[in-house]
């Protein structure tokens, strides 16, 4: 089955059984993410959109322990950089309706916390086929050393992601129930 239809069955499913109940437990993020990026001080985030897990909670409390996060301003040509970004501040509705910050700081994050619409076991991610975040993260790899660690329902999961030579691999994905190393 190629990417597309993929895409379309669990974007279907996704919204059939989006539960805001459904949370990455934030004790065990934390705990995980103290023990395996313990240097890691500057977050790259999303705003949830289409039934997406939420990150928000998260940023929120790594926000209160002094990490500095940043949120996606799509660009030209589907490029798209991080901005400095705190829940005080105001945010605008992109061309997409998805929320981006105001700011004019550009932020280079340690980790980069990325939305998926579905994942396999090989850590391999299936988004929604703009290549907004293979894009970024090509580009960040030539800056610097970056942890990418997708956030997905568990029923988001299927066997195999069909990738691409433009596709770029996940060091983590974390869902309501685990954590895929």
């Amino acid at each position: 089955m190629n990417k597309s239809k993929i895409r379309s069955k669990i974007l279907i499913l996704r919204k059939k059984n989006f539960n805001k109940n459904l949370k990455i437990n934030l004790d065990k993020f934390v705990s995980f993410f103290k023990k395996n990026i313990p240097t890691a001080k500057k977050i790259g985030g999303y705003y949830p959109s289409n039934y997406e897990i939420d990150d928000l909670e998260i940023l929120d409390l790594l926000e209160k322990q002094n990490y500095r996060i940043s949120l996606p301003i799509v660009k030209k040509n589907n490029q798209m950089n991080f901005y400095e970004w705190s829940k005080k501040d105001l945010l605008k509705i992109n061309k997409f309706g998805i929320p981006e910050p105001n700011s004019s700081k550009i932020v280079y994050p340690d980790i980069l916390l990325v939305p998926l619409v579905g994942y396999d076991k090989n850590l391999n991610r299936l988004g929604y086929g703009g290549g907004f975040y293979d894009r970024y993260i090509e580009k960040i790899d030539k800056i610097k050393k970056i942890t990418k660690i997708g956030l997905a329902f568990s029923y988001q999961k299927i066997n195999s992601v069909p990738i691409d030579q433009y596709d770029k691999k996940l060091d983590f994905i974390i869902t309501e129930k685990a954590i895929v190393k």
